[in-house]
């Protein structure tokens, strides 16, 4: 192989020489999750590409609120909100509690936290 197509094959992140490293393999196979459990992993991650979504989030972090406190919180209508509230909760990120006649939300648990805490961690990482 000429130099110049090597050096294209580094720059392109490929490997110059095909070699298949058996016991990598081997690990990585027998760690790999299911096809269904990758592509929910990956469905749920989608909910948290929305922005609205994710300030609803942040909202609920600090307090149980309703759809009218939390339409004032982020200046939205309360159609908007339940909107994605609905989607939140359809995925298991938030519940609901009735009061009377009004519905409060809240997370559905602590892991919600740690997934937002741990991408703004990331974010904030020096390269």
């Amino acid at each position: 192989m000429s130099e110049e197509k090597a050096a294209k094959m580094i720059a392109a992140g490929c490997c110059e020489e095909i070699k298949i490293h058996e016991d990598l393999m081997k690990k990585v196979t027998d760690t790999l999750p299911e096809e269904e459990d990758l592509y929910d992993l990956a469905e749920l991650f989608k909910i948290f590409g929305d922005s609205t979504r994710i300030r609803i989030l942040f909202v609920l972090f600090e307090a149980e609120v309703c759809v009218c406190d939390m339409a004032a919180i982020l200046g939205m209508t309360q159609s908007a909100i339940s909107h994605q509230l609905r989607i939140l909760k359809a995925n298991r990120l938030v519940k609901t509690r009735r009061d009377g006649k009004q519905i409060f939300y809240s997370l559905d648990d602590e892991h919600v936290r740690s997934i937002i805490e741990a991408g703004c961690i990331h974010l904030k990482e020096d390269d």
